[in-house]
């Protein structure tokens, strides 16, 4: 995967060692150089589709400044149908013309990062629409601002509000920016090669043979998903802020520990947080968010969740996965004074641990089960998985060695296991609001480079490294 490759990481130090040595003024010019180094190492087709929604996006942006009224508008929608059509198409007509029409698929060139690249797009025309931001005048800035390569394939999404000035202006070489940015580095290799990498090999063997297992072998299968998935894209995200880190540049955190969340709710106020708040600011308010009462609300969730559901994906599987995670949410609100009662008639205290510790742990087993059918090949297999996990009881399995036939030996199950149990702890250590980079920086240089060292031996040698290496993709590399 490029992100993790060493070519990504020797253009990495070219572009660092280029920008520090430049005066400050042209520095944004060497990262837009490595934008263009990064699309032409690593993606060699579909780059016109991308210049071409920049420059659409540039020039309806232009326009709509200048525009009002019904010109302004119908320019703006034109921008927006300009940018969403190569998306559609290479995204989703593949599945209507061949699972509907029954015809043979087309073999699309894919932009690198087109559903993420995609609504930064639309963002940034929105947020000149709407008069929020002003539009970018020189096109060559505008241009890092949409390809900034550590983040342009699997985000976190930028607003323009936040990230031009950072590209734009230069920054002077910070010692703590750039530590921290080695130290988020670490931790996103840490996540990938040590949990997520070793988690999708049990996960891939029970879900690509579906029919040949059950009950607690999906179970374990499911979760371990849920943990890969989070990992696999935390994983991706670390190394996009680690490597902006580089040089002086901060992208904002894409996730706050979603599996501590108390509801479906708080789960997306945690989990891809861009995404979320992109969906937020760009569909769920415009459509007139909770301002005209409780059916309009969850009208305006739904039509919010479905359209999330088509971003992540073609198929029905992702559109009921997003329809899921809606219909939790209504559900949600609708019983939540019945679900107090029962705590009070149970003597759990409003705000015990007990309480809490239930509350998460129905919340993980709500987004547990709707991860079955994301992850699933199709919605009528997401759904057999998820009956055959429930109507088939057979614990014993935990027991014996039959979990040592799903594709990890012991020994990797033991890496596995404290990986989890690493990340946990790390967590739990953040959800009190402490850092454990920043305690890490503040100690002595002997042993906060002694830790750098160890994590990194560490990650080598239990890592998914090896005769053969070759890491996964990133899962939202796909969409």
């Amino acid at each position: 995967m490029i992100y993790i490759s060493l070519k990504y990481f020797v253009l990495v130090l070219a572009a660092l060692f280029l920008y520090y040595i430049f005066p400050i003024r042209f520095r944004w010019l060497i990262l837009l150089a490595a934008n263009i180094a990064f699309y032409a190492l690593f993606y060699k087709t579909g780059w016109w589709v991308f210049l071409g929604t920049i420059l659409i996006s540039y020039l309806v942006a232009l326009l709509t400044d200048k525009l009002s009224g019904a010109g302004k508008k119908a320019v703006f929608i034109l921008g927006i149908l300009g940018v969403v059509t190569p998306w559609f198409l290479i995204k989703n007509s593949n599945f209507v013309i061949n699972e509907i029409l029954g015809r043979e698929p087309i073999n699309w060139l894919v932009p690198m990062g087109i559903s993420f690249y995609t609504l930064q797009l639309i963002g940034y025309m929105a947020d000149v629409y709407m008069g929020k931001t002003g539009p970018e005048k020189n096109i060559a800035k505008f241009a890092l601002f949409a390809s900034f390569f550590p983040q342009i394939i699997q985000g976190p999404i930028p607003r323009y509000e936040n990230l031009p000035h950072q590209l734009t202006e230069g920054n002077r070489f910070d010692e703590e920016k750039v530590v921290k940015g080695f130290q988020l580095i670490i931790w996103g290799f840490f996540l990938k090669l040590v949990i997520a990498d070793k988690a999708a090999i049990i996960v891939n063997t029970v879900f690509d043979n579906y029919p040949a297992y059950s009950g607690a072998y999906i179970w374990i299968a499911s979760f371990l998903y849920s943990v890969q998935l989070y990992t696999d894209f935390l994983a991706c995200t670390t190394l996009a802020r680690g490597v902006s880190g580089l040089f002086g540049i901060r992208l904002e955190n894409n996730f706050e520990r979603p599996y501590f969340a108390t509801s479906i709710k708080d789960f997306w106020r945690r989990w891809h947080i861009s995404l979320s708040t992109w969906l937020r600011d760009y569909i769920y308010i415009p459509l007139g968010g909770n301002r005209k009462g409780k059916t309009r609300k969850y009208i305006n969730l739904f039509i919010t969740f479905f359209i999330s559901g088509l971003w992540h994906g073609a198929g029905f599987k992702f559109l009921v996965w997003g329809l899921l995670h809606a219909f939790y949410q209504v559900v949600g609100e609708l019983t939540f004074e019945l679900r107090e009662k029962i705590y009070s008639v149970c003597g759990i205290k409003p705000d015990s641990m007990k309480k809490k510790w239930i509350k998460q742990g129905g919340t993980f087993l709500l987004v547990n089960f709707a991860w079955i059918i994301f992850r699933a090949d199709t919605l009528r297999k997401g759904l057999e998985l998820i009956t055959n996990m429930i109507t088939e009881f057979n614990p014993w399995v935990l027991m014996n060695d039959r979990l040592f036939t799903l594709g990890l030996e012991w020994r990797e199950m033991v890496i596995l296991g404290i990986g989890i149990f690493i990340l946990h702890k790390v967590s739990k250590y953040q959800e009190e609001g402490k850092s454990v980079g920043e305690r890490i920086f503040t100690q002595p240089l002997l042993i906060r480079w002694g830790v750098y060292l160890a994590a990194i031996v560490g990650i080598i040698l239990f890592g998914t490294y090896g005769f053969g290496f070759d890491a996964q993709d990133f899962i939202y590399g796909g969409f």
